[in-house]
Order: C-alpha cells, then sequence, then structure tokens
C-alpha cells in the first residue's frame, strides 16, 4: 500500500490526506450542480460540506471519548487533540446535526435540501474509505484465504498475513448504493424520500461490512456496536419514508399530479 505518496523536504502527502480531500471536494462540486438544478445558491455547497466536516469531526470525537471515559480523565489533552480515535456513528450524528443547523439558519427546505446532500454523503464516504486503504490504517478484517485477500506489510498498520481488505468491500457497496439513489433523483417523489433511502442504504452497507472487521461482538455474539446502529438507521429510514409519504404536503403532491 501507498501511506505517503509524495515527499518534498520535511512536507509528505498522504494518501489518506489526498482521498479525504477529494471525498470533500467531488461531492461539494456535485452538489454546486444540483444546488443550481433545484434553483438553490450553489455557494451553499461549500457551507454544507464544511459543516458536515466539522460536525463530523466533533461527533466522532465525542462518542470515542464517551466510549474511553476513563482514558480521557486521565490525558484530557492528547484524547482531544490526538489524530486517532473518531467513530464513524459519533461523526454521522454530529456531521446530520451541523448540516441540519446551517440548513435551517439559511431558511432552507429541510426535506428537499437532504435528498441532494444524502446521496453525496455515500460518495464522500466511499473516498474515505479509499483512504483508509491506500494508507492500510489497520481497518480491514481478520486473515482470509480468499483470491482477494491482501497484505499490508508496509501499511500505517503492517500485517504480512493476507486479510480481508474490508475497505474495497466499503467503496463497492457505497458506490452502488450512490449511483441507484442518484439515479432516482430525477423522478418525482415526496420531498425526503431520497434522505430515507440514504438511511437504508448506510445502515445496511455497514451492517454487512461489520462481519468482515476485528470488532468485538456486543450482542448475541455475533453483532458488533456499529450494526446495531445500522440497524437503528434502516429502521429509522423506513419509518422516514413512511412520514413523508403520508404527510399533507405530499398527499396534496400526489392530489395535483393527479389532476394535471
Amino acid at each position: 500500500m501507498i501511506p505517503d505518496l509524495v515527499k518534498i523536504g520535511p512536507i509528505t502527502l498522504h494518501s489518506f490526506g489526498l482521498m479525504a480531500m477529494l471525498g470533500f471536494l467531488i461531492p461539494s462540486l456535485i452538489m454546486r450542480g444540483e444546488f443550481r438544478r433545484k434553483k438553490i445558491d450553489p455557494d451553499f455547497a461549500s457551507t454544507v460540506a464544511v459543516a458536515g466536516i466539522i460536525g463530523g469531526f466533533i461527533g466522532a470525537r465525542a462518542y470515542y471519548i464517551v466510549e474511553h471515559w476513563q482514558d480521557f480523565l486521565a490525558d484530557p489533552l492528547s484524547m482531544i487533540f490526538s489524530g486517532a480515535g473518531l467513530v464513524w456513528y459519533g461523526g454521522f450524528v454530529g456531521g446530520a446535526l451541523a448540516v441540519l443547523f446551517v440548513i435551517k439558519r439559511n431558511k432552507l427546505d429541510i426535506l428537499s435540501t437532504i435528498d441532494i446532500i444524502g446521496p453525496l454523503t455515500l460518495l464522500g464516504y466511499a473516498f474515505g474509505r479509499g483512504g483508509c486503504f491506500l494508507s492500510a490504517d489497520g481497518d480491514y478484517g481478520p486473515p482470509s484465504d480468499l483470491p482477494w485477500a491482501m497484505a499490508f506489510p508496509k501499511g500505517v498498520v503492517p500485517t504480512a498475513v493476507p486479510v480481508h481488505p474490508t475497505p474495497l468491500y466499503d467503496i463497492a457497496l457505497s458506490l452502488l448504493f450512490f449511483g441507484i439513489i442518484w439515479k432516482l433523483r430525477t423522478r418525482s417523489y415526496p420531498a425526503g424520500t431520497l434522505f430515507g433511502l440514504y438511511l437504508i442504504a448506510a445502515g445496511t452497507e455497514r451492517f454487512i461490512t461489520e462481519f468482515w472487521r476485528n470488532t468485538a461482538k456486543l450482542a448475541f455474539g455475533w453483532m458488533t456496536a456499529a450494526q446495531m446502529v445500522s440497524i437503528v438507521l434502516i429502521v429509522g429510514g423506513v419509518f422516514f419514508i413512511n412520514w413523508v409519504t403520508n404527510r399533507p404536503a405530499a398527499s396534496r403532491l400526489r392530489t395535483a399530479q393527479k389532476s394535471a
């Protein structure tokens, strides 16, 4: 793998940093185009992306601190400013709250806006997992003798034993779900439907890939904490779609479409 792409004197371009940057820039550029198509100020895309990153970082670190409270009490500064210790579902909650805040503050329609943002989060996540794969940061699965199993002898967390390349599973499923949901965006659905589909897709993706991670099993002897959160996302997505479909505004839209 390639943790460090280029070194120029004291400056190093890390593969994870590059992929994280692409995971920020490319969805932001696509978001600008969609905002323009939906008659929303395209410059708001940058605001959304920055809010998501900041909120996601704070949420991910906060969750990690709660999980390791005794370590935090022993050395709080190290826990706060360390580059390690970012929990994905904490980042999801923190990022979502930050994005909702800026949408509300700018007086935009929440459901229509998150219909654009949700699916693009899957695309950004795929780039982030690409960074994990290139840097081999240790977020891979257990040893495997499958034909596509890989060793990461030069990774940030090296292993000479072939293992499940879990980040590639994440990338494949995220891109698949993104493609399906993004293709549906030009059809007529009640506002909020695509975001509900995003919740289902994000939960399903993580639930599946957790089977090939070195993660502690906390329930029933096989279920991880991430899988429990994934179930909440899937169920929440189903209920969310049901709510946006049956709320009065959606009923009026269906009536108008039948009359047209």
